[in-house]
């Protein structure tokens, strides 16, 4: 028996990369899918087919707000239910701020944001109505969205995609809040060799081929989609609220902002001329590094 028997999801950006690799490890394990993507769905489909699994394709863009309530249609009647949503889906378009036009900030948050907040809203709103029907069901659902290492430290040329994955990982938090009577919500954000990472961003190829001493391939994409298959079964059903960063055969879990020091003014106001003081000579002070917690290469391959 599979983790996911008698499964449904919805998998986004499954023509390629992770949503690809999640979706063929989702379907050895029994889950029947919808495989969204605007390029590649039908492959990967064909793929998980000869995998023994149910599977229909959809071709829509995940902006598309009344597109993507049709999706959750179309999984609940090829298939009768709907349990997980995995939103994948997102694109880049690097570019320093001085350089970057509208266009390529709104097409990476639409895409990317946008895009989780169109299939976990409609999907929401199909969770709680089941929930509410069939109290036995508890929180049955669940909703796995993707950030990225660039909305939790910021990467240079990347502020329209790093500001969208961010949003996405507060997002989660909220939502998580929001439905957990119905649902779970997590949050995965994954490194590994995609043509996201090495196609659109050369220079990062070096960096995603390189393997441990042992030789053992630590950025191939496919040792992502387990942490995605686990969060998506019964067995996470108390995980919730959650941000997993993995990397190979590493899960990290991470909590979100946190303060690292304070000074205070025994009960009166600060003064600019006293933070210009105080803040350059105490706060600031012996701080840990702002990439601390960050999986360096000197982490991975040692």
């Amino acid at each position: 028996m599979g983790m996911l028997d008698g499964k449904v999801a919805i998998v986004t950006g499954a023509g390629r990369g992770l949503g690809r690799e999640e979706a063929l490890l989702m379907a050895k394990e029994g889950c029947s899918l919808v495989i969204n993507d605007i390029n590649g769905a039908a492959d990967v489909a064909s793929e998980c087919k000869k995998l023994g699994a149910k599977v229909i394709t959809n071709f829509d863009s995940v902006t598309d707000y009344k597109k993507t309530s049709e999706m959750i249609k179309q999984a609940i009647s090829e298939f009768g239910k709907l349990d997980i949503v995995v939103n994948n889906a997102g694109i880049i378009r690097d570019r320093m701020i001085f350089n970057m036009t509208e266009q390529e900030f709104d097409d990476v948050v639409a895409v990317s944001l946008k895009g989780t907040f169109n299939l976990s809203r409609h999907a929401a709103v199909y969770f709680r109505k089941m929930g509410k029907e069939d109290p036995n069901l508890k929180n049955f659902g669940r909703i796995i969205n993707t950030a990225s290492d660039s909305g939790l430290y910021g990467n240079v040329g990347q502020s329209n995609y790093g500001a969208a994955k961010s949003g996405i990982a507060t997002f989660t938090l909220i939502i998580s809040r929001e439905l957990s009577k119905y649902a779970t919500v997590n949050c995965v954000v994954p490194s590994a060799r995609t043509p996201m990472t090495t196609d659109e961003t050369p220079k990062m190829v070096e960096w995603m081929n390189t393997k441990t001493k042992e030789g053992f391939d630590m950025f191939h994409p496919s040792y992502f989609a387990p942490l995605v298959a686990f969060l998506a079964s019964d067995k996470a059903r108390k995980i919730n609220g959650e941000v997993f960063r993995a990397i190979g055969d590493k899960v990290w879990v991470y909590r979100g902002w946190r303060a690292v020091k304070m000074i205070e003014n025994d009960g009166k106001p600060f003064t600019p001329d006293l933070l210009a003081e105080r803040v350059n000579s105490e706060l600031m002070k012996n701080l840990p590094s702002k990439m601390e917690g960050l999986a360096t290469a000197d982490v991975l391959f040692s």
